[in-house]
């Protein structure tokens, strides 16, 4: 079991990539991430979303745990994370985390998502959450772990 992440958009920004090589290199298993970059769509508005979450839904597997990043999930601390993401390992399940495009995902993605996550309030680039999810499942693993990185 481990972590796979997709992201519709183009390659990592060096300053991004920089980031997610230096948590990535942290990450041990369960909690190891895997990244994969679907192309954006041509397409504009809907029938970028559409074609967008046409192309997440075929790289899904039937039985993983999926994560949709999205402004209008659910927020949690990263204890709360841990708990979630521990969860779906202790179910004996691999996780997927979904960054979706410009125009977010169709209503098929989210169905299908097990837990839809906001990281807040606020909405943020794509490589910027790319980054920020990087870390937060480095801080996920070192609270399941009982680690001190995360202070309370």
């Amino acid at each position: 079991m481990s972590i796979r992440i997709l992201a519709v958009g183009k390659k990592h920004e060096s300053w991004v990539a920089e980031g997610i090589e230096r948590y990535g290199k942290r990450l041990r298993k369960p909690f190891d991430a895997a990244w994969l970059l679907l192309p954006h769509s041509a397409r504009e508005h809907e029938a970028a979303r559409a074609e967008e979450s046409e192309r997440i839904l075929a790289k899904l597997d039937r039985d993983a745990f999926v994560v949709l990043l999205d402004e209008r999930g659910r927020n949690v601390d990263s204890p709360g994370l841990s708990r979630t993401l521990q969860g779906a390992f202790d179910a004996g399940r691999s996780v997927t985390a979904v960054i979706g495009g410009a125009y977010g995902v169709d209503d098929r993605v989210r169905a299908r998502a097990d837990f839809v996550w906001s990281l807040s309030g606020l909405v943020f680039p794509h490589q910027l959450v790319r980054l920020v999810l990087a870390e937060q499942l480095y801080r996920a693993q070192e609270i399941a772990a009982g680690r001190p990185y995360h202070h309370v």
